[in-house]
């Protein structure tokens, strides 16, 4: 992963951006010698949080299963039919 110091993205954003792109690689931004964001692509942004949803339904749905809200074949078609009246 590529570091620069925030002074760096303030003189040269375009050239980093550029590089960010050409790469994919996320950029570190460091202010004071300490992380301080990540720069990233707009499409790997984009995809890390769709998949991100992805896996924060399937806890929901393993939590709801541990603490017994489920159903069985036959309630899920009625509460289905009664949803799409």
């Amino acid at each position: 992963m590529k570091v620069e110091l925030v002074t760096n993205l303030k003189r040269q954003a375009t050239k980093i951006l550029a590089e960010l792109h050409e790469t994919k690689e996320p950029v570190l931004i460091t202010e004071h010698g300490q992380p301080s964001a990540y720069l990233v692509d707009v499409q790997d942004y984009e995809f890390s949080q769709r998949r991100l949803r992805l896996l924060e339904g399937l806890a929901r749905g393993e939590l709801d299963i541990l603490e017994g809200r489920t159903l069985t074949q036959d309630e899920a078609e009625n509460e289905l039919k009664q949803w799409l009246k």
